[in-house]
């Protein structure tokens, strides 16, 4: 005996057997009985959707195809990108600027005139003209602002003065180098000998056989003084004293120099002295 898949139902006998004299009208007797129904269903419900969503893209993009209309664009033609495309050249004519003409400045010559039998009358031979410039000839052109000046021909005369435009150094600034350093007028060893005969080594409180040392550097300016002086060494009251005998030093000093000028400079001098 054939049965159909979609009427069958296998536990309709079994159903019958376990609710024999029983409440038939119970929700767990409906429930079962119409499960298969139920699940034949979802089944068609559940492939109705699966088809919608298939064939839906589908139909759209057959909609969409409807609309392009294809036509013959002809061959591609491929181009080099590292080959250049020439441009046309534009037939612009270059620009020719003329020069400007030489303007002839008015001369006048100073020679005196030649002898002859009959010479003109003149009440001064050759006046000085304030807007030509001296030349060995006379002839028209535009005026001077400075005729002090002598041409052997005609031609324009520069008279426009040259200005310096090279910025000057500045005369405070102290150069890290020089060409010819400072050096004091009597010798170095004459300022030396000054600096320790007039040193008061009474201030100075140290032990005996003890030597103390400082270093004195200052600035010589440019009309050979000095200024800016400081001592650098252990003893406080040694560095003092070296100050106060350097500054107190006659004489002046021969400034460095640099390009041919006077220039400010540092200089140095070390002190030591042994104390008995």
């Amino acid at each position: 005996m054939n049965k159909n898949f979609f009427t069958h139902d296998e536990h309709h006998a079994l159903n019958e057997i376990v609710f024999e004299n029983r409440n038939k009208e119970y929700g767990a007797y409906a429930l079962r009985n119409e499960a298969n129904a139920v699940l034949q269903k979802a089944l068609f419900v559940g492939i109705a959707l699966f088809a919608t969503v298939a064939i839906v893209p589908f139909v759209v993009s057959q909609l969409k195809n409807t609309d392009k209309i294809i036509t013959d664009q002809g061959p591609i033609v491929l181009v080099n990108v590292e080959e250049p495309i020439d441009k046309p050249k534009d037939n612009v004519k270059p620009i020719v600027v003329p020069p400007k003409p030489d303007v002839p400045v008015k001369t006048q010559s100073l020679d005196p005139p030649i002898p002859t039998r009959n010479p003109p009358v003149e009440t001064t031979i050759n006046p000085k003209e304030n807007d030509a410039v001296i030349s060995t000839v006379t002839s028209p052109g535009q005026s001077v602002t400075n005729p002090n000046q002598h041409i052997e021909t005609g031609t324009a005369v520069n008279t426009t003065p040259t200005v310096d435009t090279t910025p000057k150094p500045d005369p405070n600034v102290i150069p890290a180098s020089v060409d010819f350093e400072a050096s004091y007028a009597g010798g170095i060893d004459g300022f030396r000998n000054k600096v320790l005969n007039n040193f008061d080594t009474s201030v100075v409180g140290s032990e005996s056989g003890e030597v103390i040392k400082a270093v004195v550097t200052f600035v010589v300016e440019r009309d050979g003084t000095i200024s800016n002086i400081k001592a650098a060494g252990a003893n406080a009251d040694f560095n003092k004293e070296a100050e106060k005998v350097i500054k107190s030093i006659k004489g002046k000093w021969n400034p460095a120099k640099l390009g041919g000028q006077n220039v400010r400079s540092y200089f140095r001098f070390p002190i030591s002295m042994q104390f008995e």
